[in-house]
């Protein structure tokens, strides 16, 4: 795991300025890979390739970059793992492509892939995240690629004259001619998600490379010039092409998840630095953890983060799961005041707006894992890949109900349940968990209540779906000059040239933005933020193309998503101890905008303060943030998309 960046000056470039613009940018990028820097540059062709790296596999020199080829034609700067790598060696040595290697890094193997079948052939045959760089001497071009989820991010654009590229935009902000300008389209965007979709960045003129593709730019590029990015591999054509071949036994289904899953974790256990997992107790975590363990020869290292707020505190859960997998378990309690210290990071840290909230408990269980250990696997995707969230269980049977529903009489109740304050809800809900079955418990039931107002108002399938997805429903009236276009998921969608399942569809959409957007992009900078790498088991490649065959039924049953998932799990672990209402990796917000962070907020949120950055409607925030500080209703999640917005302002645009 590393942190890349590099720049390509059309025509040539003095190679020293070439120099300093490529420490400047690395620089930049020292959280990322604390163990050491290289750049190399070219000024005949105007390239410079630069790196920080974390080192993980071959902690020697031979594995150091930017790294050449053995043939000299290529020069590569790589972040992320290829977990496969000693099968693609061996198959480079079957077929006679095989170097004399230097050392046992992947990036060396990858070097060999492409020299033997070319880009696109190689990145098909890789299991792993990744971003890179590679710069081919022969045919003058840079190519960029990222892995087929988007574990890694990778960042391009325009700056001056240059071509620049990165881990993350602050790399790109320590170009000296670095002058992009607020991209509004991506800023209603996020209001929307909370995130800002690929292949748009907030910055005009700075895009994110789509997941499972490369790009290729000519020495002689101009500024202008945007080549599309051609895909190595779609995860929409593997849906589709599943509609026919279903997984129809359930005990095959159970055992070959099993198998593949635990392929996935031995393959993610590959390191040369110390190795643990987070454990949250829920289904996926506790999934991971217990295959990890049950190939391990010692307990596994496992880290769990809890609250003293009882309706979001896991660290229980996850204690009880360590115990009976016997794991080495570190847990550490928090309270509201360290949580909140981490606040005034998160501009810092995610260097665009971003503002799923559980960025604050992953950057502190990161945090506490550092302290121990290098790398960490995760139970993320699992959700997105197996029905895990609660719309994947509601969506697609309310949907059949509602839709006989006259669209005005939907509307009309949908705004009934809105109009529901989340307290006396969550009041009346709790005092009836006793006496409800498992599968009908919630937590956080008020905000679960105006969702389902929100889901009944919804007009059609997709537009249910985005309703749910949504934080805010008219973010174009929220955002001065907003306005809303297509992201790279929404086209992969409206591409869908055939019927399927609607829990698929789901699935699919949740994968290609969400997981990639947010998920994804989370973990990276909360973790690389501290030099820690995390790994994502059900990201593997083998795991999510069988994930497309399991249908429906065996995804979501008697009300309770990823239930194929769960029968691993309770090969492992009692179900008693998992079998519970889903909580989510979250901090009390709501509560704390009315409490601790309220004068915080207040200042933020100020109307003279709105008008001045001229962001955001302020009447409309103002109204929000009233109606949340009096209870009337629960605007956490749309009041913190503002603030962080406003408070990544602050820190990378307000100067400018």
């Amino acid at each position: 795991m590393c942190g890349i960046a590099g720049l390509l000056r059309p025509g040539g470039a003095d190679e020293g300025r070439l120099n300093g613009t490529i420490e400047r940018m690395t620089a930049a990028l020292a959280h990322r890979g604390p163990d050491a820097s290289g750049a190399w540059r070219d000024g005949r062709h105007g390239i410079a390739l630069g790196q920080r790296r974390l080192a993980i596999l071959d902690l020697s020199e031979a594995g150091a970059q930017p790294m050449h080829s053995a043939c000299g034609r290529y020069t590569i700067t790589f972040n992320g793992e290829i977990y496969n790598h000693l099968e693609v060696r061996a198959e480079l040595e079957r077929q006679g492509g095989a170097p004399n290697w230097r050392g046992h890094s992947d990036t060396e193997t990858l070097l060999a892939a492409i020299r033997q079948w070319g880009v696109a052939p190689a990145l098909q045959r890789l299991i792993g995240m990744f971003a890179f760089a590679l710069w081919d001497a022969e045919t003058r071009h840079l190519i960029l690629a990222r892995d087929r989820f988007g574990e890694k991010p990778l960042f391009y654009g325009w700056s001056g004259g240059d071509l620049v590229f990165g881990s993350e935009l602050k790399a790109l902000a320590a170009h000296p001619e670095w002058a992009p300008s607020l991209d509004r389209a991506a800023l209603t965007a996020f209001m929307r998600y909370s995130y800002v979709p690929a292949p748009a960045t907030i910055w005009t003129g700075i895009r994110k490379l789509p997941p499972a593709s490369f790009v290729s730019f000519a020495a002689d590029a101009a500024r202008e010039n945007w080549p599309a990015p051609q895909p190595y591999w779609s995860l929409r054509d593997r849906v589709v092409a599943a509609q026919s071949d279903r997984i129809s036994s359930e005990a095959e289904a159970v055992a070959r998840l099993e198998q593949l899953l635990s392929i996935a974790v031995k393959r993610q256990c590959l390191s040369d630095v110390p190795l643990g997992a987070f454990l949250s107790g829920g289904v996926d975590s506790s999934t991971i953890v217990a295959l990890m363990q049950a190939q391990a020869g010692q307990p596994v290292r496992t880290f769990s983060i809890g609250f003293a707020e009882g309706g979001y505190n896991e660290a229980e859960d996850a204690r009880r799961v360590a115990q009976h997998l016997g794991t080495d378990h570190t847990e550490l309690y928090v309270d509201a005041r360290t949580a909140m210290d981490v606040v005034p990071k998160l501009p810092r840290i995610y260097d665009e707006p971003f503002a799923d909230s559980s960025q604050i408990p992953t950057h502190l269980v990161a945090q506490l894992a550092r302290r121990h250990v290098t790398v960490a696997l995760s139970g993320d995707a699992g959700d997105e890949l197996f029905g895990g969230y609660n719309r994947h269980v509601w969506g697609g049977a309310l949907q059949a109900r509602l839709g006989r529903l006259p669209m005005p009489l939907r509307r009309a109740i949908g705004a009934a349940f809105s109009a529901i304050a989340p307290e006396p809800a969550d009041t009346i809900l709790r005092a009836l968990q006793p006496v409800l079955p498992a599968r009908l418990k919630v937590r956080h039931a008020g905000d679960q209540v105006a969702k389902l107002g929100r889901i009944i108002a919804a007009d059609g399938f997709d537009g249910l779906y985005r309703t749910l997805c949504s934080i805010d429903q008219d973010p174009a009236g929220t955002v001065v000059a907003g306005e809303e276009r297509a992201s790279w998921a929404a086209e992969q969608m409206r591409q869908l040239a055939t019927e399927i399942d609607p829990l698929d569809r789901m699935t699919l959409a949740d994968s290609l933005s969400y997981l990639s957007d947010d998920i994804l992009q989370k973990v990276d900078r909360a973790a690389m933020a501290v030099a820690l790498e995390t790994r994502v088991p059900f990201l593997d490649k083998d795991v999510v193309e069988f994930s497309t065959r399991v249908p429906a039924a065996m995804k979501v049953r008697d009300g309770r998503g990823k239930w194929l998932v769960r029968q691993v799990l309770y090969r492992h672990v009692p179900a008693e101890m998992i079998d519970r209402p889903k909580t989510g990796f979250s901090v009390p917000l709501d509560a704390w905008l009315r409490g601790p962070l309220r004068s915080w907020a207040a200042d933020l949120l100020s109307p003279a303060r709105l008008k001045r950055q001229g962001l955001f409607d302020p009447a409309r925030v103002t109204r929000m943030f009233d109606e949340h500080l009096s209870r009337r209703h629960n605007h956490s999640y749309w009041l913190w998309n503002v603030l962080m917005a406003e408070a990544w302002y602050d820190e990378w645009a307000g100067a400018r």
